[in-house]
């Protein structure tokens, strides 16, 4: 590992860090904000399309919180990275597009394995680096939500807790994961809902169940088109999932929201990550 960047924050270390990955067969970077407090535990937090592990770090304003809870804060990337990673023109395809998935299909299957990538390889080397305990949660933003949703809904008992900001949740029925997931899973549209978290929650085992928070702006341009957290509501609703579906109006799509209410979804973390 090589340490790329570190900053004195509210008492605690904001770090960045390069290694590589034996899952996605390249160079990955991610941040890491360790509170000034011993063997915390950890929030995993997925970014959105376009995005890195930078975005949250800078525009969040969420080490404040993390500080003051004795949470440590784990950043990834949004897909592989290098200059022999397979990438589109499009900015919900390829690089900073990698929708959480192991991809099948070449030529995303050699490097897109994101899902892995987020699931062992760097939670594991979380673990044997920093001097942090296995209690662990996940939240996410947008195509990041999308990523936190399966991973909770595909690893019962691995997180306390899941959150989520403006989340795609019914991809294999919107346009950006139909173009992802044609890419990157192939045409046959029954493969899909192994990573759509509606179809997921509705085979869920009721006792595998773990709080979930959801915040959605209702000024979000993307609401209608490509988020409709009703329908994972609906979902929830059918298997008495306890999803807390927030709507709140006049917020948008941007980081400004998630600055807005990072500070309830960090507190709404801290009281299972504790417990």
């Amino acid at each position: 590992m090589e340490l790329l960047e570190e900053h004195r924050c509210f008492e605690g270390r904001q770090q960045r860090w390069r290694h590589d990955s034996t899952v996605l067969n390249c160079a990955m970077t991610f941040s890491i904000f360790l509170p000034p407090t011993e063997n915390p535990p950890v929030l995993f937090w997925l970014s959105g399309l376009t995005c890195n592990d930078e975005n949250f770090t800078t525009k969040a304003g969420a080490q404040r919180i993390a500080a003051e809870l004795g949470i440590a804060l784990v950043m990834p990337d949004t897909s592989p990275r290098g200059d022999d990673v397979a990438d589109d023109a499009g900015y919900d395809l390829g690089k900073g597009a990698g929708f959480y998935l192991n991809a099948t299909v070449q030529p995303w299957a050699r490097h897109y394995r994101m899902y892995d990538y987020i699931r062992d390889e760097l939670p594991a080397l979380i673990q044997a680096e920093f001097a942090v305990n296995d209690r662990c949660a996940i939240s996410g933003h947008s195509m990041g939500g999308h990523g936190a949703l399966i991973m909770a809904l595909k690893n019962p008992g691995k997180y306390t807790s899941v959150s989520a900001f403006a989340p795609i949740v019914n991809p294999s029925q919107v346009p950006w994961g139909q173009k992802a997931f044609t890419h990157y899973l192939g045409e046959e549209a029954e493969k899909w809902l192994a990573w759509d978290s509606c179809a997921l929650m509705l085979n869920s085992n009721a006792e595998e169940a773990i709080p979930t928070l959801i915040d959605q702006g209702d000024a979000d341009q993307f609401l209608a088109g490509q988020l409709q957290p009703a329908v994972l509501a609906e979902a929830a609703r059918q298997k008495d999932w306890p999803l807390t579906l927030r709507i709140q109006p006049g917020y948008d799509h941007s980081y400004y929201f998630i600055a807005s209410f990072i500070e309830d979804h960090l507190r709404f973390h801290a009281e299972h990550l504790f417990r």
